[in-house]
């Protein structure tokens, strides 16, 4: 384990990442927003600090994410009834657009910071609406899987310690 994701496990125990990672899903929606707002007022340098503060957010949340289920493995969503298919429609929607939106974000960001607007401009146009789609859907799916429903946790001896 590196460095950081050492501090990382000393400071955040497995079981809360899924909060901090809707918490960043929510933080990267509102930086997003602000960055949408900044552009069509014409300020160029704090929209560009807003799309970074996103970026940032969603590689965080990747990392952790990724760093969650390692160490957790598949949570299971405790729902019945009619919001089993809605929730797993949501869930299906948002993780092929959160796999689609990974090389839009990256080519939409070099070609911003490469100074090619135009063809900045004409990606952003449909990063940004699939980014915020992944980043609230994001935390509806975190809501309906931890908080309005009973999550179904691995066998108690994978999550030993977490």
């Amino acid at each position: 384990m590196g460095a950081g994701m050492a501090l990382v496990a000393a400071l955040l125990p497995v079981r809360s990442l899924p909060a901090v990672n809707a918490s960043l899903n929510g933080a990267c929606t509102v930086l997003l927003v602000c960055g949408y707002i900044m552009i069509r007022s014409g300020k160029i340098a704090i929209h560009r600090f807003f799309m970074i503060s996103a970026f940032v957010c969603s590689t965080l949340f990747l990392v952790l994410y990724l760093y969650f289920h390692f160490h957790a493995g598949v949570i299971r969503f405790g729902g019945e009834g009619w919001i089993r298919p809605v929730y797993f429609t949501l869930l299906l929607t948002h993780t092929t657009l959160a796999v689609v939106i990974v090389p839009l974000v990256l080519i939409t960001l070099a070609r911003g910071l490469g100074g090619k607007f135009a063809k900045h401009r004409a990606i952003a146009k449909w990063t940004l609406p699939l980014w915020l789609y992944v980043s609230v859907t994001g935390v509806i799916v975190y809501w309906l899987l931890y908080v309005a429903y009973t999550p179904i946790w691995p066998a108690a001896g994978k999550l030993q310690g977490l």
